[in-house]
């Protein structure tokens, strides 16, 4: 996408059910973002989901990118079994 977008509504979520839910977060077109588990300051490039336990499985597990619409953007599975 070329064009600047604002994630308000979006989330990301896991295979668990963990979801993190986008505030007003503008993204610049061709630019990425990075979703930490824990805590730390926000920044263009960089957000923070201030927990205290990991999110993600390092083994398997699946990534879903939905917009303000729960429309599904995106999504990426790793390891060795896909949910």
């Amino acid at each position: 996408m070329s064009a600047a977008l604002n994630l308000r509504g979006w989330t990301l979520r896991d295979s668990d059910g963990n979801r993190y839910r986008f505030n007003d977060v503008r993204i610049g077109g061709r630019a990425t973002i990075r979703i930490h588990t824990g805590s730390g300051r926000d920044s263009r490039t960089d957000l923070f989901q201030g927990k205290r336990d990991h999110v993600w499985d390092n083994r398997a597990d699946t990534a879903t990118l939905r917009d303000d619409r729960n429309r599904t953007v995106d999504t990426e599975f790793w390891g060795r079994h896909h949910y």
